[in-house]
């Protein structure tokens, strides 16, 4: 009995902080050294309809005149909108930012959505219907398409589907061929536990054979190539970047919650159309190609993204190795990933595009 009650006075104080910080999400404004606010800047959070369901989206930049960057984050289901915040909000000084929490994910994450909807295709008619909105608001020809993980899935296919409207597509972690990637995830996950012969990892991945088939074989996999380096090379874990993210003006408990909520429902309701998910077919695009892949990166093994990178036709394409990263560059070398996107993604948002391959 005293169990209970203490479970269950925990349950209320979690439901009380819930209700307290439910509303006190907020984006600061831009404002000069006497707390004015700077002229032409924007920070907002907005409800949005896309795609018949609202969907959250934050607007930031020193500038509304700067190019503009949509960010496609991972997942799928993981909104990673305040990481970014966190780690690489100078990027706000030179574009303008543009943070989508996908259906599904973050605060687009609702009860109701229907699983039928969970599908590529209608993933991306939201980022066309995005990206029409941020044409007309601000007045832009193009924009700038920033992916991560799953996020490459939706960048690598609308630029080639809408060369017209994309300025420029960046891959970091990229994604090549799903199941191959998974498949080499896997057996880099088995030989690293069978090395430092951990039996406990060795039992749950062979248990698997020959790669995951299923959600529950998917995270089981991740956890452990989180363990051994092929996740996150730095000091740094998915526990510190929760923590990173409630950090954040923009985030709270509310935020946490809807994180375990929409990543699941998401996987559950994806799984069955990405796991069969190969890009290499699509190889020529019109418009600027580039990926930032870590050196590190068993996740999303970068070493299929290098190999796709090699079949890309295109009148611009650059590689850009981390060397000190896993799957994660923007978080694990946020100065290197800041400065390279002002070195080699805003000149081609502002200057004529030239052939040329960075390796």
């Amino acid at each position: 009995m005293r169990i209970k009650i203490i479970l269950i006075a925990f349950i209320l104080r979690v439901a009380l902080l819930l209700s307290l910080t439910s509303c006190s999400a907020y984006t600061p404004l831009f404002v000069d050294a006497d707390g004015h606010l700077i002229p032409g800047s924007i920070a907002t959070m907005e409800t949005v309809s896309i795609g018949g369901i609202p969907q959250s989206i934050w607007f930031r930049g020193v500038d509304t005149q700067k190019p503009v960057v949509i960010l496609l984050h991972g997942g799928p289901g993981i909104s990673e909108s305040a990481l970014f915040r966190h780690y690489d909000a100078a990027l706000e000084q030179h574009f303008l930012m543009v943070y989508w929490e996908q259906r599904g994910a973050g605060r687009s994450y609702h009860s109701d959505i229907s699983r039928d909807s969970m599908s590529i295709d209608q993933f991306e008619r939201d980022l066309d219907q995005i990206v029409d909105l941020v044409k007309q608001r601000f007045g832009k020809n193009k924009v700038i398409l920033l992916a991560h993980s799953w996020g490459t899935v939706l960048g690598t296919i609308y630029a080639y589907e809408h060369p017209e409207k994309v300025a420029a597509y960046v891959g970091v972690a990229q994604i090549a061929n799903f199941s191959e990637g998974e498949r080499h995830s896997y057996e880099w996950a088995l030989a690293q536990a069978t090395v430092r012969d951990n039996s406990v990892a060795i039992a749950d991945l062979q248990a698997m054979s020959p790669q995951p088939h299923s959600v529950d074989d998917e995270l089981t996999k991740g956890k452990w190539v989180e363990k051994f380096g092929g996740v996150f090379h730095q000091d740094i874990s998915t526990w510190k970047l929760i923590q990173a993210a409630l950090s954040t003006d923009e985030t709270n408990l509310v935020d946490l919650m809807k994180f375990g909520q929409g990543n699941r429902f998401s996987l559950e309701s994806l799984r069955p159309e990405y796991a069969k998910v190969d890009l290499t077919r699509y190889r020529s695009f019109k418009v600027p190609i580039v990926f930032f892949l870590g050196r590190h990166d068993w996740h999303i093994p970068s070493v299929l993204a290098e190999r796709y990178f090699k079949i890309i036709d295109t009148p611009c394409k650059r590689l850009v190795w981390f060397e000190e990263s896993a799957h994660n560059p923007p978080f694990e070398e946020p100065e290197k990933f800041i400065q390279v996107m002002l070195d080699e993604i805003l000149p081609l948002a502002t200057e004529p595009i030239s052939t040329s391959v960075y390796r």
